[in-house]
């Protein structure tokens, strides 16, 4: 009596065949004799054998599994950019894996043994400059840059348009007369943080005021650096009318910090951030961000990482996704209610 799910020998032993040879009739392949295929097609039949998806993707060399690799799994933007990837990886019929790294050593560990050991046929690297993963990507292989763009690598990447976004936000806080406009980045070594300061920084020149470089403050992300950039400028006694975040958290930050010194915003203080965080709206005024479609940048690296495996094509790309103003309470003109 056969277990309930049969297996390739018993299709064999029905057949009266190796169970090579019922391999190669699995998987098309042509070296089979035509009454040998009817043998175990009919056994096949019989036994209501179904063949295991992964041993027939790893037989011809896939495992049609993707992997993401994220500094963390917490953070809302890298994990809405996972559940696009996914989303998309899915309906291709691919499965994705999604794991965090530390720190470079771990993520050389985790790349060991996810290409080493042929695991996964393509890679998706998050944020890969932020602590020096981006040396440890392996040559030859399938992979695409979230978060950043590459720097000098033949790697193909998606990112927001930074930038842009940055340019387009401070822009609006010029638009409502504001030209103390101060800035809080994200941790600088990133891409992201880099090129947000200089969309700032060219919107301020093209309007003609002079960039303060003392107005510029290095964060870290969380709301706990936005806090203490606001406090660091009533502390030097030169508190700007406005303030660019480089992201939402950090602005909320602000908020927190403008409140606990009784500064009301927006009429003492305009703040704008990036990202539009489902909870953006909720915020104590409600928050002016520009918002990022984050599954989207999954979506479009699934896709460019498909692409590449299935040799549809392998051109380095390099996609930029734009950004909406949404304007809520946290931003009016200045000296305005």
């Amino acid at each position: 009596m056969h277990p309930s799910r049969p297996t390739i020998r018993d299709v064999a032993r029905q057949a009266g065949v190796s169970h090579q040879t019922v391999s190669r009739v699995i998987n098309g392949r042509d070296d089979v004799l035509p009454e040998t295929r009817a043998l175990v097609e009919t056994a096949i039949q019989e036994l209501g054998y179904r063949p295991s998806a992964i041993a027939r993707s790893m037989a011809r060399g896939q495992t049609h599994t993707l992997a993401c690799i994220s500094p963390n799994l917490t953070d809302y933007t890298f994990a809405s950019v996972i559940e696009g990837a996914e989303t998309e990886a899915r309906q291709h019929g691919y499965f994705l894996l999604s794991s965090s790294a530390t720190d470079p050593e771990a993520f050389r560990e985790l790349v060991d043994e996810l290409v080493g050991h042929r695991r996964v046929d393509g890679l998706i690297i998050i944020n890969p400059y932020s602590d020096r993963r981006f040396e440890y990507i392996p040559q030859n292989f399938p992979v695409v840059f979230v978060g950043a763009r590459s720097h000098g690598e033949p790697i193909s990447s998606v990112c927001l348009d930074d930038e842009n976004v940055a340019y387009e936000a401070t822009r609006h806080l010029i638009s409502l007369g504001h030209t103390s406009i101060a800035m809080v980045t994200g941790p600088m070594e990133e891409d992201c943080s880099q090129d947000r300061a200089e969309g700032y920084r060219r919107a301020l020149q093209e309007a003609g005021i002079e960039v303060d470089e003392t107005m510029i403050i290095e964060g870290d992300w969380s709301a706990t650096s936005g806090q203490d950039a606001l406090l660091s400028f009533v502390e030097l006694g030169r508190v700007p009318t406005a303030i660019f975040a480089q992201n939402d958290r950090m602005a909320m930050g602000v908020l927190r910090a403008a409140r606990d010194v009784n500064l009301v915003v927006p009429s003492k203080l305009a703040v704008i951030g990036v990202d539009d965080m489902p909870l953006s709206s909720y915020f104590d005024p409600p928050l002016t961000t520009m918002r990022q479609d984050m599954p989207r940048i999954g979506q479009d690296a699934t896709r460019i990482l498909l692409d590449i495996i299935q040799g549809k094509n392998n051109t380095v790309r390099e996609v930029k996704l734009s950004a909406q103003l949404v304007i809520r309470q946290s931003t009016s003109h200045k000296g305005g209610d």
